[in-house]
C-alpha cells in the first residue's frame, strides 16, 4: 500500500512528466505557428495578410480559452488519442493545445528581435528561405528562445497543477484530494512549496543554458 510520501513522489514524478512532455510537444505545434506569425506579418520575410490573420485569430483564440474550460471540452479528443479521459497522460493533450498558442507568442517574440541587418545580409548572400530560417533567425534567437522556453515551463507546470481538479495526477491531484477534499492543510502547503521548488529549479536550469549559449567566442 502506497504511503503519503510514496504519493507525493509519484505526484513529482507525474507533475515533471506532464510538464516537460506538455512543453516538448507544445514546441512541435507552436513553433511553426511563430514562424508563420514572423514570416507572414506585413514586415516579414514572405507577408501574406491572409494567413497572418488566420494564424493570428487561432493563436488569440487559444490563449483566451481558460485552461479549466480547455480540459474540459477536449475530453473527446484526449480519449480518442490517449484511450482515457484521466491520469498524467491523459492531462498532456490539453496542455498542449492550452501551451501551444502562449509558445507561439513567445517564439514570435524572440524572432522578431533578431537584427534585421543579419537576415538582409543572408539574403543578399543567396540563402533560402529555410536556410534564414534555421541558420539565422534559429541561431541568433537561441538566447531569447530558450528564455521563452523556461518561462513557458513555469506556465505549464501551474496549469498541470490544475489538470488535478478533473483527475489529471501529479500534485495538483494530491493538493485538491488531501488539502482540499480532506481539509489538510499541512499536505496542501508541501504540495505548495514542491511546486514553487518545481519552478525555481527551471528557471535557474534554463536561465543557465540561456548564458551559456549568449556567450560569445572571441
Amino acid at each position: 500500500m502506497y504511503t503519503l510520501t510514496d504519493q507525493i513522489l509519484q505526484g513529482i514524478w507525474e507533475t515533471v512528466y506532464m510538464t516537460i512532455a506538455s512543453t516538448f510537444f507544445g514546441y512541435i505545434l507552436g513553433m511553426p505557428l511563430g514562424f508563420m506569425l514572423t514570416l507572414c506579418h506585413k514586415k516579414g520575410l514572405r507577408p501574406h495578410r491572409i494567413i497572418y490573420r488566420i494564424v493570428d485569430v487561432i493563436t488569440n483564440i487559444g490563449r483566451s480559452l481558460p485552461f479549466i474550460i480547455l480540459m474540459i471540452l477536449v475530453i473527446p479528443v484526449t480519449v480518442f488519442i490517449v484511450g482515457r479521459s484521466y491520469g498524467s497522460t491523459a492531462a498532456i493533450v490539453p496542455l498542449v493545445l492550452s501551451a501551444a498558442p502562449f509558445i507561439a507568442r513567445l517564439v514570435e517574440s524572440s524572432l522578431n528581435e533578431v537584427d534585421r541587418g543579419v537576415i538582409e545580409a543572408a539574403e543578399s548572400m543567396g540563402a533560402s528561405l529555410w536556410q534564414i530560417m534555421t541558420k539565422v533567425m534559429l541561431v541568433e534567437a537561441r538566447t531569447s528562445l530558450i528564455t521563452g522556453a523556461t518561462i513557458a515551463l513555469s506556465t505549464i507546470l501551474g496549469y498541470s497543477a490544475m489538470a488535478g481538479a478533473i483527475g489529471g495526477g501529479g500534485l495538483g491531484a494530491i493538493a485538491i484530494q488531501y488539502g482540499y477534499q480532506r481539509y489538510d492543510a499541512g499536505i496542501m502547503w508541501i504540495c505548495v512549496i514542491l511546486l514553487i521548488a518545481l519552478v525555481q529549479i527551471f528557471q535557474v536550469l534554463g536561465m543557465f543554458i540561456a548564458r551559456k549559449l549568449d556567450r560569445r567566442i572571441v
